[in-house]
């Protein structure tokens, strides 16, 4: 039986397309691929995750952490940014090189996607689609079912793997046609539009290509650490990350590298702070300040209070008041 490899985003259009050529009698295998701008927490339950996904839609799916290979591309897009610090193009071009190299796995014939042309600026554009249909060296093996009428016959068009005339020519933005295709298929709780990638969201790029900036090796641990908590740049260096709640504390903690210093108040209740990068006394003081600041206040007011910091074997006590909010402003990230 024929098969198709799926790149599933878990979107409406993705799943759309899956059913498309799942209706035609192929065997369609999803791969979603994740990294920590987008669905790394999927990783936590594999299985579950799996169960859901083919009990709302039908749709075998697995996952597939491209981490690494991400990072990389990342620091040096070939077709550029988007508006923020989103490689579209070259994320795409990125994940059909993935999903190439895994159809001996699965023994797949061709690949599909969800995309339809001119449904996204930079990437759905149909001079760009053919970009990276040649760039990522899947010509001619890639469908895109909900607009292949629109698009010159793949081979598995030619070859009969398939039949077009099944095949849709949806374009442009609207939603109506996928809207109406879903009911066809009795599918209602699919994923309404979003972003869903946190490269595309201003405020987290900025901090992403800080750190890109920074750093000439990403740490994965890191660039985890980077999508929550509160983030600063002390004065002379060092980098400070507070958690917000105490599942954000907890987060921080599994994270940070040992050579990192563990920051809290130990007879306060208050936020976990990870410092890492600075020994400068001054910054141990700001890093001190600001864990009173954001912590448990005592009567109203946030006292004076005894911090903790750890790294390895090393501990030691600060005594700190709270920062004035305007002593710390520039230091956001």
């Amino acid at each position: 039986m024929t098969c198709a490899l799926a790149l599933f985003s878990g979107g409406l259009d993705s799943i759309l397309a899956c059913r498309v050529v799942a209706g035609q009698g192929i065997t369609v295998q999803a791969v979603k691929f994740v990294t920590p701008f987008f669905g790394y927490d999927l990783l936590a339950d594999e299985q579950e995750y799996a169960r859901k996904v083919k009990e709302s839609y039908g749709i075998d799916v697995v996952l597939r952490d491209v981490s690494e290979s991400y990072f990389a591309m990342l620091r040096n897009p070939p077709h550029g940014y988007g508006k923020n610090f989103n490689p579209c193009i070259d994320c795409k071009i990125l994940l059909l090189r993935e999903a190439k190299r895994l159809m001996a796995e699965f023994s797949a014939s061709f690949l599909i996607t969800g995309e339809v042309i001119g449904q996204r600026p930079m990437s759905q554009r149909r001079d760009t689609l053919r970009v990276i249909e040649r760039d990522s060296g899947c010509t001619g093996i890639l469908l895109r079912p909900l607009c292949a009428k629109k698009q010159v016959p793949t081979l598995a068009e030619t070859e009969g793997l398939v039949d077009r005339e099944l095949l849709l020519d949806f374009n442009g933005r609207g939603r109506q046609p996928q809207i109406q295709l879903a009911e066809r298929f009795g599918i209602s709780d699919y994923p309404r539009p979003a972003g869903g990638c946190v490269l595309t969201e201003s405020e987290q790029a900025k901090r992403i290509a800080w750190y890109y900036g920074r750093y000439p090796e990403v740490r994965l641990n890191d660039v985890r650490m980077l999508l929550f908590g509160r983030h600063f740049q002390l004065p002379h260096g060092g980098w400070f990350v507070l958690g917000r709640d105490e599942a954000e504390n907890s987060r921080l903690e599994s994270l940070r590298d040992p050579a990192d210093y563990l920051v809290h108040m130990p007879e306060r209740s208050g936020p976990m702070g990870v410092l890492h990068d600075t020994k400068h006394p001054d910054d141990f003081a700001a890093a001190a300040g600001l864990v009173v600041r954001f912590g448990k206040r005592i009567d109203g007011e946030a006292a004076r209070a005894t911090v903790l910091f750890a790294a390895g074997t090393e501990e030691f006590n600060l005594e700190a008041g709270p920062l004035v909010d305007q002593a710390f402003q520039g230091w956001s990230l």
